[in-house]
C-alpha cells in the first residue's frame, strides 16, 4: 500500500513516517493519545441520557377546541393520557401556562388536523407545511406558552407559536427560569413538528427557553428570531440540568442561534448537560447582513451559530451551520467558551464535547475555544474535533480573521483530527495560557500566512513549544507551507491544493482521487482528511441505526 511522503516529497523522510504510523497503531491499541510529556490525552464522555420521542399512544379522551374555544381551559382540564385538539388554522391568542398535574402519563397538544395532512414524524417542518397548523399567538411581550414550576409530560405536535406582528418579545415559549428547588424544573416535554417564529421587523430575544430537564425539539422550524443591542437564540438554556435532543431542526438565531450557559444558574452545581444535537440546519438569514443585496434595513446583533458557556456531555453530530459573519463579534460560527457569567457560578464548564461529522461554511472564522473565565470557572475540556468539512472560513469574505481554529487560555485534552478545511486564515491562533493534552493529527488544511501560530511566536515549532508543549501533530496535510523548517517533520506539505489530488477540487468533492499521494495515509491507515461519506451518512440520519443509544459518535 502506497503512503504518504512528508514535507515537499522527500525521500529521505520515509524512517520517520513509518515510525509515526507505527507509534500511531500502537495508540489505537490502547485508545488515548500520549504528548510527548507522555501524558494521555483524554477523550470525551458521551452523553450518558437521551431524550426518547417515541410516541407513546394516547390512553384518554379527547377534547377538542374549535376556533374561538378556552385553550387555557383545555389544559385545566385535561389529564394525564388526553389529547387536546385545536382546529386546523384556527388562531388562539393569549398568554398560555402548562399547569403541574399529578401523575406520568402524556397530555398531546396537537393540531386537529389527520395526520395524513402533517408532515411525517421524522420529516423537518417548513412554513409551506404550517397551513394545517393552529396558531398560538402572543399579544404582547410574554411567551406564548410558559411551563408552570413542576409542569411536566406534554407533547406538542403540529402547532405554530408566534407573537403578533410588531410587538418585541422576549422568551416565545418559556419552559422553566429561576426555579427554587429541583422540583420546580419542568420535565419531560416534546416539541415535535412545530413551527416557531417572530416576526420580520420587531425584536424577539428568544424562540425557546430551554431551562428544563429531559426535554426536545425535533423535526421542527424556528426563525425571525433576533434583536438589535442583545443576544437572541432560536434556543437557549441556561437553568436546566437535561437531558436535552435537539435533533433535525431549521434553527434562526441572530446572536447565537443555540446557546447553553449566559446566565448564572439558580440551583448549586446545575449546569446543562447531556445534550444531544444533530442533523440541525443552524442558519442566519443573509437579509440580516448589512451590505448585502438582501439586507432587509435591520442591523441585529450577530454573533456566532452555537455557543456554549455551561455544557457537559454534549454530542454535535450531523449539522450543517453557514452564514456568520462579523458584526458584534469577529464572525466566529462555534465558540467553547467557559463562563461563570454572572460571577455566581464557579462550578460552571465546558467539557466533554464531540463535535463531529458537521460541515460549517460561509463564516468568518471557524471555532473559537477559552479554556478559563476570568471569573472563578472550571477549565474547559475534553473537546473532540473529527470529521468535519470546514468550507469557505474567509475573513476576506464574511469579516474577521479567517482563522480555522482559536484557541485561547489553556484548553486541556483537545483533539483535533481527520478535518478537511479551506479557510484563509491560520490553522490555529493561540494566545494565553499554554494547553495541555493536545493533539493536531490526519487534518487537511491550507497554511496560509501564518499557519500554526500564536501571539509573540513564530509559526511552527515556535507557536507549538510555547502555547502546546507535549503536542502531538502528525500526519496532517499542510497545504503551501512556506516555513517547511519550522514545523514537525512527520506531516506532509504539498505545494498547492492541486497537488492534494482531490476527485474534483472545483466542483466541491473534497474525497481524495485514485492518485492522490495521502490515500490511506493517516495514523490509522484511513485517508487524511474527513470521511465525507461517514459525514454525508451522518447529515441524512442513516449512520443512527448503527450506533446504540446515546453512545452514536466515534470518539477514538
Amino acid at each position: 500500500m502506497r503512503r504518504p511522503a512528508p514535507r515537499v516529497i522527500s525521500g529521505g523522510r520515509w524512517l520517520l513516517v513509518f515510525s509515526a504510523a507505527l507509534l500511531a497503531a500502537i495508540a489505537l491499541v490502547v485508545t488515548v493519545s500520549f504528548g510527548q510529556t507522555g501524558r494521555p490525552a483524554s477523550g470525551p464522555e458521551l452523553p450518558r441520557s437521551c431524550v426518547d420521542t417515541s410516541l407513546v399512544p394516547p390512553a384518554g379522551r379527547t377534547i377538542a377546541v374549535a376556533a374561538g374555544g378556552d385553550f387555557q381551559a383545555a389544559l385545566k382540564a385535561a389529564q394525564p393520557g388526553d389529547v387536546i385538539t385545536l382546529e386546523a388554522g384556527a388562531k388562539f391568542t393569549g398568554n398560555f401556562t402548562l399547569p403541574n398535574k399529578p401523575g406520568a402519563g402524556w397530555i398531546v397538544v396537537r393540531t386537529a388536523a389527520p395526520d395524513g395532512r402533517l408532515p411525517a414524524p421524522g420529516t423537518r417542518v417548513t412554513p409551506a407545511s404550517a397551513g394545517a397548523f393552529p396558531k398560538l399567538i402572543s399579544p404582547n411581550g410574554r411567551p406564548v406558552l410558559t411551563a408552570a414550576p413542576g409542569a411536566h409530560h406534554y407533547r406538542f405536535v403540529g402547532l405554530e407559536f408566534t407573537v403578533t406582528p410588531d410587538v418585541a418579545g422576549y422568551d416565545l415559549i418559556s419552559l422553566g427560569n429561576r426555579p427554587a428547588s429541583a422540583a420546580d424544573v419542568p420535565h419531560n416535554l416534546i416539541f415535535d413538528r412545530v413551527y416557531v417564529h417572530g416576526t420580520p421587523t420587531a425584536n424577539l430575544r428568544r424562540g425557546i427557553a430551554l431551562n428544563s430537564a429531559w426535554t426536545a425539539v425535533v423535526d421542527s422550524h424556528i426563525s425571525d428570531v433576533h434583536e438589535i443591542g442583545a443576544d437572541s437564540q432560536a434556543i437557549g438554556g441556561w437553568d436546566g440540568p437535561g437531558p436535552f435532543r435537539i435533533v433535525n431542526n431549521h434553527l434562526e438565531g441572530a446572536g447565537e442561534n443555540v446557546m447553553f450557559g449566559g446566565a448564572d444558574p439558580s440551583l448549586a452545581s446545575l449546569v446543562p448537560s447531556d445534550i444531544e444535537i444533530r442533523r440541525n440546519h443552524f442558519v442566519k438569514p443573509l437579509a440580516w447582513r448589512i451590505g448585502d443585496p438582501s439586507y432587509a434595513g435591520r442591523a441585529w446583533t450577530v454573533k456566532n451559530l452555537l455557543e456554549l458557556k455551561n455544557a457537559r456531555r454534549v454530542l454535535i453530530e450531523g449539522n450543517l451551520f453557514e452564514h456568520n459573519w462579523a458584526h458584534a463579534q469577529g464572525g466566529t460560527a462555534i465558540v467553547f467558551t467557559v463562563r461563570n457569567q454572572d460571577g455566581g457560578a464557579p462550578w460552571s464548564a465546558v467539557e466533554d464535547v464531540t463535535f463531529i461529522n458537521n460541515v460549517v461554511r460561509r463564516t468568518g472564522a471557524g471555532i473559537g475555544m477559552h479554556g478559563m473565565d476570568s471569573k472563578p470557572s472550571q477549565p474547559t475540556k475534553r473537546v473532540l474535533i473529527k470529521n468535519n468539512l470546514f468550507e469557505d472560513v474567509s475573513g476576506a469574505r464574511w469579516g474577521g480573521g479567517g482563522r480555522l481554529f482559536q484557541l485561547y487560555n489553556g484548553v486541556t485534552d483537545l483533539v483535533i483530527d481527520h478535518n478537511t478545511a479551506f479557510q484563509d486564515g491560520p490553522i490555529i491562533m493561540a494566545e494565553g495560557r499554554p494547553h495541555t493534552g493536545f493533539v493536531y493529527r490526519n487534518n487537511l488544511a491550507p497554511h496560509n500566512e501564518y499557519g500554526i501560530q500564536g501571539t509573540g511566536t513564530a509559526p511552527g515549532k515556535g507557536t507549538l513549544d510555547a502555547y502546546f508543549p507535549g503536542a502531538v501533530v502528525e500526519m496532517n496535510v499542510i497545504v503551501a507551507n512556506p516555513y517547511v523548517a519550522q514545523y514537525p517533520p512527520n506531516n506532509f506539505y504539498p505545494a498547492s491544493l492541486a497537488a492534494v489530488g482531490f476527485a474534483e477540487l472545483t466542483g466541491g468533492n473534497y474525497r481524495l482521487g485514485a492518485t492522490s499521494p495521502f490515500l490511506r495515509g493517516g495514523t490509522d491507515r484511513k485517508d487524511i482528511g474527513a470521511d465525507l461519506d461517514a459525514l454525508a451518512a451522518a447529515m441524512a440520519g442513516t449512520a443512527d441505526s448503527r450506533r446504540g443509544g446515546c453512545r452514536r459518535a466515534e470518539n477514538d
